[in-house]
């Protein structure tokens, strides 16, 4: 496939990529989107300026603070911060314009309840590979003293007297243990949250939640306590590195080759997806830096199942597909938290990728080489996944629908690209919130401005 026209660049927004040598240098990896984006919400919590650091700039980002700010919160960024000054005041409602962009936005729910006493949040929306009901979110609510009424697309709530109680998740559901947590920090006594998330997200809200002058303590394991206080107040945080995004350029790294460093990685957060990728042939370790990892040669296959943290994220398992796909040998592949993951399949074995799915099991035989080929990204994960593909196709991988990897990956293109990955954002980004910033795209180094 030839390079698209220079007048058709504006036409149509997406990454071309082209397989070309190893990858090598270092990489900075952001601050974690999953992480960020709760601790917005929990800013809901006290009236006053608090400050998050290591925030990046990314359109998920942006939408969370449009939900801000239609309650009446100022939010400003300088650089990697994020200012977010709450009034006294606010309106305890999100609209479905927003939150129909951004399933994290059912985490304002425990704050305003707790602040506010009351709240108006608009059924999510966000990536489209199945229901992610809020069932478990108003069940652990419940159990504090909240009321529930779901009418016309939208959650009505109430919290006339917040009361510290065991709670019994059903599930280690991230969002439901994040929510409660969110709302018993202002409960009166203590609230236990047994069958608790242990992702490391968890344990960076409480962290921000103390900060501010909560007392959570336990969060990690799969017991959460949470005494509840009188008053909460503004504080300063910085968010925990981005595992998924560290886990993305690993996967580049072995379907590409090569030694590279990422800057700011947590390895300690990534103890199974590193295992998979050692079972393939990609080498990881600490650094003073944050990580290194080399690979050289074709890669292995491995059978792979998602499952709670710390098992391997489900947010892992498209690029870890995209992987076994050129990986020598036959991997099985099974998603045990969501249904309809495997939405990107047909893109793969477009580019030839040999894959068989059944229910939530997929069959991988590797090929030699994949083929560049038109592709459409249906989610962050899956977009990310395509270009990773395209190191290794033959020819020009065109990935359209590129706004879903601008979700959760700041300058993604970019970034492999200074890795010495052949990767091009052409056309335009189209974002209209309350910031964006120019960037570059390489290897042309053309500017593209976002447009309104």
């Amino acid at each position: 496939m030839e390079r698209v026209q220079q007048e058709d660049f504006d036409q149509q927004d997406r990454i071309e990529v082209r397989a070309r040598g190893p990858l090598e240098g270092s990489v900075a990896i952001g601050g974690a989107k999953n992480s960020v984006l709760k601790l917005m919400a929990a800013c809901l919590l006290a009236e006053g300026t608090s400050v998050i650091r290591n925030v990046p700039d990314i359109d998920d980002v942006a939408v969370m603070a449009d939900v801000l700010r239609a309650m009446g919160v100022s939010v400003t960024r300088l650089g990697d911060a994020l200012t977010i000054d709450c009034p006294a005041v606010i309106t305890p409602e999100a609209p479905y314009a927003l939150t129909e962009q951004l399933r994290a936005s059912t985490a304002v729910l425990g704050p305003l309840l707790a602040g506010a006493g009351h709240a108006r949040v608009a059924l999510p929306g966000g990536d489209d590979f199945g229901p992610r009901p809020i069932d478990m979110h108003i069940a652990a609510l419940e159990a504090i003293g909240c009321r529930f009424e779901i009418s016309g697309g939208d959650v009505h709530a109430t919290a006339d007297n917040l009361v510290g109680s065991p709670v019994l998740l059903e599930f280690p559901s991230v969002g439901a243990t994040e929510n409660v947590m969110m709302a018993a920090v202002r409960a009166k006594g203590t609230t236990v949250i047994d069958n608790a998330a242990r992702e490391p997200e968890i344990a960076d809200l409480a962290g921000f939640l103390n900060h501010m002058g909560g007392q959570v303590s336990g969060a990690g394991t799969s017991t959460i306590m949470v005494e509840g206080v009188d008053e909460l107040h503004p504080a300063e945080h910085t968010a925990m590195s981005d595992r998924i995004e560290a886990a993305t350029f690993l996967a580049a790294l072995g379907v590409a080759g090569g030694e590279i460093i990422l800057r700011g990685a947590q390895p300690d957060h990534m103890a199974m997806p590193c295992r998979k990728l050692g079972e393939m042939g990609v080498r990881t370790s600490s650094d003073s830096e944050g990580m290194w990892a080399m690979s050289n040669g074709r890669l292995r296959s491995a059978d792979v199942s998602t499952l709670p943290y710390p098992g391997l994220p489900t947010d892992c398992k498209p690029l870890l597909v995209a992987m076994l796909s050129v990986a020598e040998g036959v991997g099985i592949v099974t998603e045990n938290l969501f249904s309809g993951r495997f939405r990107y399949v047909d893109e793969l074995v477009r580019m030839g990728a040999d894959i068989r799915t059944e229910g939530h099991h997929a069959v991988i035989r590797g090929v030699d080489r994949l083929s560049g080929a038109p592709v459409r990204a249906s989610d962050i994960r899956a977009g990310a996944a395509l270009v990773v593909a395209g190191l290794a196709g033959e020819g020009v991988t065109v990935v359209s629908d590129p706004h879903h990897i601008d979700r959760g990956y700041e300058d993604f293109a970019g970034k492999l690209s200074a890795l010495g990955a052949d990767v091009c954002r052409v056309g335009h980004l189209t974002i209209s919130r309350g910031w964006f910033s120019d960037r570059f795209w390489s290897p042309d180094v053309r500017r593209v401005r976002p447009v309104d």
